[in-house]
């Protein structure tokens, strides 16, 4: 049986067994079964089920005697035992996992600065070191390679040009390979040399720019 996570497991399972009591599972002045039956119900050791017992012993919700088994006493202790506890255990446990998140948060932010400079860094140096350009066109209705796959049109030998990217709604997809086919309503992300822009709009048009306007 599973408990509420985040605290001692031992006082997971006093308010475990409160909780029980106050819903009427475990009955006012009725016995539960001893600790051996109750370590093999949690799955726990007999040590963690005497600890539980003795916290709801402090407060009066059970009394429990050596080989006459748990006696409930109250169910009003019962729930004064909950209010007493769950908040602290509760609140403890989401406080944790605030301060978790948030440095998982942190990290994933400078993971993601750090990925930025690198993508600046490299597009500084692509500028000032090679003669390619990196351009974005859009493919709609009238692109005559729609339905194909960009090794089916043979794209790099026609233009000269490598596709890197293309988005798609709100994914972008990074080297989409020989397999991509072309949707109208993509964005294509192409590299290139010598005039790139005008070889792809009219290879995938088959009209150049100024004819289109």
């Amino acid at each position: 049986m599973k408990v509420h996570q985040g605290g001692a497991v031992y006082k997971n399972i006093a308010l475990d067994v409160a909780n029980k009591i106050v819903l009427g599972d475990f009955k006012a002045e009725e016995k539960i079964s001893g600790r051996s039956t109750l370590a093999s119900m949690y799955n726990v050791s007999p040590e963690t089920i005497r600890r539980a017992i003795a916290l709801l012993e402090e407060m009066n919700v059970v009394s429990s005697t050596r080989g006459s088994g748990i006696e409930i006493l109250s169910v009003s202790a019962a729930e004064k035992f909950i209010e007493k506890n769950k908040d602290t255990e509760y609140l403890s446990t989401v406080k944790e996992n605030i301060f978790r998140l948030i440095e998982k948060k942190k990290e994933l932010d400078d993971e993601i600065q750090v990925n930025f400079d690198k993508i600046l860094d490299f597009i500084d140096r692509f500028k000032n070191i090679t003669p390619f350009t990196l351009i974005e066109i859009e493919v709609n209705d009238q692109c005559k390679i729609i339905g194909k796959k960009i090794n089916e049109i043979r794209f790099w030998q026609a233009t000269g040009a490598t596709m890197v990217a293309y988005r798609r709604g709100e994914k972008i997809i990074i080297s989409p390979g020989p397999h991509y086919v072309f949707e109208s309503g993509d964005t294509i992300v192409v590299i290139g040399s010598n005039n790139v822009y005008d070889k792809v709009y009219n290879f995938i048009y088959n009209v150049s720019p100024d004819e289109e306007e």
